[in-house]
This record gives C-alpha cells, structure tokens and sequence, in this order.
C-alpha cells in the first residue's frame, strides 16, 4: 500500500476508534490525526473537512458489513439461509463492536443535517429492505415489505440497545432475537 492510501486507511480507523471512545461527532479533526499518527493537516489535505472524513468512515464500515452479507448469501443454498445470513451479517464481530456502533449512532444525526450522509443511509436502507424482501417474498409473498421493515427496525434497535446495555446484547444474542422475530413472522402467516 502507498503511503497516501495508508495514511487515509490509518485516519478511517482512527475516526471509528475515536468514534468509540468519545461517543459523538464532537471529535476533532487534530483527536483522530493524534490518534492515527499524522498531522491534523494531512487529514485536511486527504478528506478536506471532518465530516467527509466521517463519511469515509462509514463507506468503509459499509463496504466490511456489504462485503460480509455478500459472502454470507454466496453461501446460502435456500431463502431462508439467505435470510439467517443477513441477519447474521449485520451483528459479525465486524459489524457490532462498540467502536462502529458508536460509528453508526453518530451516522445517523449527522444524516439529519448532511444531505451527504442522508443519502448514504438512505442506500444503506434500502439495500437491506430489497436483501430482506428478495429472500422474504418466496417465504411470506405480498407480506414481505413489511415483515422486512419491522427486521430492519428489530436490527437497528438492537444496535441502540448495545450501546446502553452492552452485556444483554452480544452479537449471537443480537442474531439470535432477530431469528426468532423472523420465526414468529412466518409462523403467523396463514
């Protein structure tokens, strides 16, 4: 890796690491450049303010947690492994670590005021909403977009809930409600 590419990659981690720790946006820039080694300046010049070098924090969580839910259809024979997949995806050692669900909270109310940052949640939605119906409809037909809504909102709030309650939630418990949510749902349909 060059040293540009491996300056940018050590200032994405260093803002989801600082994300973490400190819990909100109000971060500094000069924090996550102390925190990945280089100078405020350089982090500057790569991402030009803070919140498109918060940005780029997300696309990369996003492209890990893309990356995995691809691999985990990939291995999936029926719809309903491809579901158990997703979900199993979205709450990997990757996805639901302190750090990046702090990540993730800060995401969303920085998308209150970013146009930038509404229209990448709003990709990050409706991926999962389509990964979701795709594999729901063969299992619950017309009723798939709305079993689909109420497993995105089960697995967004189990996000909210682990940084509150981290010890209630570990990432197999997490998958573990969303499944049996998932259950219930199809075994309610007639």
């Amino acid at each position: 890796m060059t040293a540009q590419p491996e300056r940018k990659a050590q200032l994405i981690d260093a803002t989801i690491q600082e994300l973490g720790a400190t819990g909100s946006l109000s971060v500094t820039v000069g924090q996550i450049a102390k925190r990945a080694g280089v100078s405020s300046a350089l982090a500057f010049h790569y991402f030009g303010d803070k919140d498109r070098l918060f940005l780029a924090a997300m696309r990369h969580i996003l492209a890990v947690y893309g990356a995995e839910v691809r691999a985990a259809l990939k291995e999936a024979g029926s719809p309903r492994e491809r579901l158990d997949g997703t979900i199993r995806a979205s709450f990997s050692k990757t996805s639901f670590r302190h750090d990046v669900i702090a990540a993730w909270l800060n995401f969303y109310v920085l998308a209150h005021r970013s146009d930038e940052a509404r229209r990448l949640l709003g990709v990050y939605h409706r991926r999962l909403h389509a990964n979701l119906v795709h594999d729901l409809r063969p299992l619950a037909g017309s009723r798939a977009p709305e079993i689909a809504r109420r497993l995105a909102a089960l697995i967004d709030g189990l996000y909210l809930r682990f940084v509150h309650f981290p010890r209630d939630e570990a990432e197999d418990s997490a998958s573990a409600h969303v499944l049996a949510a998932l259950d219930a749902e199809l075994k309610a349909l007639p």
